[in-house]
């Protein structure tokens, strides 16, 4: 006689609650129901380990996912350890009682915060987000046992009574509701399996009820028990007539008479049970890891090197991250790190448990001891999370470290593509830092890769603990020409993150300052001024001060008159390092496009003492094209230090026409 009754729980709403909110990803129900298949296998293989039962020599583990379109439904069947009535009725039947009235207080008004099904053992429930009626046939492994036979509508009420299951295991079939159906098309299933389940220790095997049949042909000596034969296909053997070197011609045999089998199609798995990760690194070849990264992350560029982690003590880690050739002309750069348990997917990029500069890189981490559920803010305050990031950030700063220290070459040769996760990790995590911070590289104005210690000995005799860096190499190219001319260095700093990461340089390395190549003119590119010759410049300084300033309209203009070696320099812009610096970090908070003296940045005009330009301005301050000179060589400053504004540019193309005419017409 059946069993009715009303599902134990200290609510009547559990069901609309599931429905509505328990998980945001109404997918998730295929991981929830193969994993617990998974975990009826397992406890089953235990069994067999401890020798309370005996697997017989022809059972072969797997878990079946059959679709079928037609009839709306989704049957999941594993072979596993099967439960009896008493076991449905506690398992099943009384919604994980213990826990259930702490569940409603506790969540109900968090339904968008949290995923909490797994908390609770409410995995299986998980299914009444997506169907309207939910049967079960179980069949436990025990001797003796009753087949059971359960079904409920998504209320609360529930059936239960003696079923016909004849093998033992589980067979859950969901009947879907009508804004489910998505879910019992094949190729749905197939993409949400291979999302979550791709890596479960189990064979899983995914059918269409509704597809026509399908064949495959093989050898006569390929063929199994297993297969079912449709068709004998008897293949004559082929000939061929040749000529012998008499004239003679001979039928020779090309290839042999042959019989093939026309079988069922073979069932493929659509999983992975044994995955890359948990080999040890030694079994493992450089195609296997490469192969592993395309087809987890379907990126088809290879990565550059890999980090195989592999812990058992204190906690169980295994894992692989890549490091990807990053695209480093987006501001936004983010990988992929998937985060499993026990093979079961639980979801990307967790920044509670990675590293946050981590997520640049792309990768698997396997770790059974995490919740197959992840509570975001539950893991915030674990101490045991910290310990796992740790160990993560440990073995990302020893490889890249090692690397540094062993095979530099290579490591020379990936820095312009990892430096940025580099940059990025120091500036977010102190240990990290630490640990990497002898190994950053600089690139310098040879294409050599230094050290900051190596960057302050290539400088030493002329510029003694300050670092030169370039921005920007377009717009400094003549302050670039400069220092190679004066056998001075400068490096490489022109990507978004570089801003920030000077500053961090300049806190960890006390001593050292870092100026950008066209923050001031060093004195190298002076000649030597006496006192007394600058007080004979005095009133030239002072002139030409007020003249630039009247001419270009800015009264605050700040001018400096230098004597440079290079006579044919007429004029140059500076920008203070402080300054410089502010602009750039306002820019990374406002819209771009906006003018620098928006952000109050004070710019210097250099004017050479030295060169012919200048002093004829000086000689000729009332003369009737000074004012249209003094214009261009503020403009030709301007553009050798960066680009004009439209309005500037349209000016000084003109003014450029009116020189040449005044030229051609002397």
């Amino acid at each position: 006689m059946a069993k009715k009754g009303s599902l134990t729980i200290n609510s009547e709403n559990i069901f609309p609650i599931i429905k509505k909110w328990l998980y945001s990803d109404h997918d998730i129900f295929y991981r929830e129901i193969v994993s617990n298949g998974c975990d009826a296998i397992t406890k089953l293989k235990k069994l067999d380990g401890m020798g309370e039962w005996q697997k017989p020599e022809d059972l072969k583990f797997k878990i079946e996912v059959i679709t079928d379109p037609n009839e709306k439904s989704i049957t999941f069947i594993d072979n596993g350890i099967g439960m009896t009535m008493e076991e449905v009725d506690e398992y099943i039947n009384q919604i994980a009682i213990s826990g259930a009235q702490d569940f409603m207080e506790k969540y109900k008004d968090k339904a968008n915060e949290e995923q909490i099904i797994g908390h609770f053992g409410l995995g299986f429930y998980s299914a009444f987000m997506v169907a309207e009626k939910v049967t079960i046939d179980t069949l436990s492994y025990k001797d003796g046992s009753q087949a059971v036979h359960w079904e409920s509508d998504g209320g609360t009420e529930f059936e239960m009574e003696a079923g016909d299951k004849a093998e033992q295991g589980t067979t859950i079939k969901l009947y879907l509701n009508e804004e489910s159906l998505e879910f019992c098309n094949e190729y749905r299933a197939k993409e949400v399996l291979e999302k979550y389940c791709s890596f479960m220790p189990v064979e899983i095997y995914l059918t269409n009820a509704a597809a026509e049949d399908q064949f495959e042909t093989i050898e006569k000596d390929e063929l199994t028990e297993n297969d079912t034969v449709i068709e004998t296909i008897l293949e004559e053997a082929k000939t061929e007539e040749i000529e012998k070197e008499n004239g003679e011609k001979e039928v020779v045999e090309v290839s042999p008479a042959s019989e093939k089998y026309k079988i069922a199609k073979r069932p493929v798995p659509i999983n992975d049970i044994n995955p890359l990760w948990n080999k040890h690194p030694n079994e493992c070849t450089e195609e296997e890891y490469k192969d592993f990264y395309r087809k987890v992350f379907h990126d088809y560029k290879e990565p550059l090197f890999w980090i195989h982690l592999n812990m058992d003590y204190p906690f169980n880690l295994k894992g692989i991250l890549y490091f990807p050739k990053l695209n480093i002309s987006y501001d936004s750069l983010e990988g992929t790190i998937k985060l499993y348990n026990s093979q079961v997917f639980i979801a990307d990029n967790i920044k509670e448990v990675i590293p946050e500069f981590l997520m640049l890189l792309k990768g698997v981490i396997d770790c059974p001891d995490l919740p197959l559920n992840v509570s975001r803010s539950a893991l915030q305050n674990d101490g045991f999370v910290k310990k796992i990031s740790d160990y993560i950030t440990k073995k990302v700063a020893d490889k890249l470290t090692g690397m540094f220290k062993t095979d530099r070459e290579n490591y020379e040769k990936y820095w312009d593509d990892i430096n940025p996760f580099i940059k990025f990790g120091c500036l977010k995590d102190e240990k990290f830092a630490e640990k990497i911070n002898d190994s950053l590289l600089f690139k310098n104005l040879s294409d050599k890769y230094l050290t900051i210690a190596e960057c302050l000995e290539e400088n030493k005799e002329k510029h003694e603990n300050s670092v030169f860096y370039i921005t920007d190499e377009k717009e400094q190219g003549q302050y670039i020409n400069m220092f190679k001319e004066a056998g001075l260095d400068a490096v490489y700093m022109n990507q978004n993150i570089d801003n920030p990461f000077v500053g961090y340089l300049e806190q960890k390395n006390e001593n050292v300052k870092f100026l950008c190549i066209n923050s001031d003119l060093s004195d190298i590119f002076k000649e030597e001024v006496t006192e007394e010759d600058k007080e004979a410049m005095k009133a030239d300084v002072d002139a030409l001060t007020e003249l630039f300033r009247k001419v270009l309209g800015k009264e605050n203009l700040d001018v400096k008159v230098e004597k440079l070696k290079n006579e044919n320099m007429s004029s140059m812009i500076t920008i203070s390092e402080e300054s410089r610096r502010m602009a750039e970090m306002m820019k990374m908070y406002s819209m771009p496009g906006m003018d620098n003296s928006m952000f109050g940045t004070t710019e210097t005009l250099v004017l050479n003492y030295n060169n012919k330009l200048v002093q004829y301005v000086l000689g000729h301050k009332e003369g009737a094209h000074t004012n249209t000179i003094c214009e261009q060589l503020y403009d030709l400053a301007g553009l050798s230090h960066g680009s004009l504004t439209p309005e500037r540019m349209t000016k000084f193309i003109a003014r450029s026409n009116e020189l040449m005419i005044i030229m051609a017409e002397a």
